[in-house]
């Protein structure tokens, strides 16, 4: 039973209230679990999920089983899902490039706009002459966006510094804040092997050294993951290894941008070198899908950047087929996708990579959590992170998963419950 306070109290702020609460999410109307352990996206009825003091769940089942808490927060006519994940973001950047997108639509092509200035190397410069705290704020106010849409897990690169300092200021203000400050979840990824800056143009051995013996031992400490950007224009195979081992030696967990512009092979490489997710895959052999099976790396689709580059989706069939678990996320960057809708990402998969609609939930919760190496995150089980999205349903629309994926870009979330902690 759950206790006699009334089911729409206000639960405690806990980062003010040093005594232990717990948090009953209390009559939910339909609450996917995205629990293996229930099949399929772990559906239940009218159920409640308690949350514990430490920030995971403690219980959860039907609602008229709940066991007392300390405070309810009633969820009736509500949708429940596990915190959403975002598993590929570079939304630590300043400048804009909304002149560029113009420019593009006019039929200019990307390699003129690089000659005048544009492009990522305008992001570079632009990120490089903003200070620490301008970055900071507008990380703050893009993950505020998204967690307005129900994320509470989000992957952030570093790239547009390209420098070891701006590199790891990049890094360092994708730490993970305060709970008071910023309560979303942060996994940050070393990308400094984005593109060449201008200044190594003529000496890119160079730069791949700096990378090696400057910015990686600099940056390993506040990162988790080292990837690579090997494509056409960026760098080779050979290079992106060198990086990828580099990374992998300093502890860091391994992932690359895979075969996104041109087949380069690195999707089979850094799968045998035990890559936790590869990214973009659109040009993907069945040697690199049969290697990603073999070694369980995740394919973390982005269908944002397909769409703003009009370019042909990755091989879903062939992961589906190899049982390779597949990610979508929405890469959000000032150019090649400015998408900073978890939702509107999986819609897209759906529409234009075809995934299924319970692939694209798996997607944004549990596998894009495995993807950046989170188990505890995208699902709703006894001991994983406390982490509840509670959603309305579109005016009219059956409270059901279907009909958040159906309409493009579904409602705000009504309730985000991170670590336990409601926070509007």
């Amino acid at each position: 039973m759950v206790s006699a306070q009334s089911p729409t109290a206000t639960p405690p702020d806990r980062n003010n209230d040093t005594d232990p609460t717990t948090l009953l999410v209390h009559e939910i109307a339909r609450l996917y679990t995205i629990d293996p352990s229930r099949g399929g996206l772990g559906e239940m009825e009218n159920a409640s999920v308690l949350m514990s003091s430490d920030g995971t769940v403690a219980w959860v089942g039907p609602a008229n089983e709940a066991p007392e808490a300390d405070a309810v927060l009633d969820a009736k006519g509500l949708i429940g899902l596990p915190g959403l994940v975002d598993p590929h973001t570079h939304a630590v950047w300043a400048g804009s490039r909304a002149g560029e997108f113009a420019q593009r639509l006019a039929g200019a092509k990307y390699e003129e706009i690089l000659e005048q200035g544009g492009g990522i190397l305008s992001t570079v410069a632009a990120t490089r002459s903003a200070s620490k705290e301008a970055l900071q704020l507008n990380l703050r106010l893009r993950l505020d966006r998204m967690r307005a849409r129900g994320v509470t897990c989000v992957e952030v690169k570093s790239g547009y510094g390209l420098d070891p300092s701006t590199e790891h200021t990049m890094l360092t203000v994708a730490s993970p804040f305060e709970p008071h400050q910023q309560p979303t979840r942060v996994v940050r990824t070393f990308l400094g092997a984005h593109t060449i800056p201008k200044e190594f143009r003529s000496n890119r051995d160079a730069y791949v050294r700096q990378i090696i013996e400057e910015q990686l031992p600099l940056c390993a400490p506040v990162a988790d993951f080292v990837d690579v950007y090997c494509d056409r224009g960026a760098f080779d195979l050979d290079e992106s290894m060198a990086i990828l081992r580099a990374g992998k030696e300093l502890g860091l967990k391994v992932r690359a941008h895979a075969e996104q512009v041109t087949y380069t092979g690195i999707a089979e490489a850094a799968a045998h070198l035990g890559a936790l997710a590869l990214d973009h895959l659109e040009r993907i052999d069945d040697a690199g899908v049969a290697a990603m099976q073999a070694a369980g790396t995740t394919a973390v689709l982005l269908p944002g950047a397909q769409l703003y580059l009009k370019d042909t989706p990755p091989p879903v069939a062939a992961f589906r087929e190899a049982g390779v678990p597949m990610a979508v996320g929405t890469d959000l960057n000032p150019g090649s996708s400015p998408l900073h809708d978890l939702w509107t990402a999986a819609t897209l998969s759906c529409l234009i990579q075809g995934l299924t609609i319970e692939e694209a939930v798996l997607g944004i919760t549990r596998h894009a959590a495995r993807a950046i190496g989170m188990p505890g995150a995208g699902l709703i089980t006894t001991g994983s992170h406390a982490d509840l999205a509670l959603f309305a349903p579109p005016p009219g629309e059956p409270k059901t998963v279907e009909s958040l994926i159906q309409h493009m870009g579904s409602p705000d979330a009504v309730h985000v419950i991170v670590q336990g902690s409601r926070l509007f």
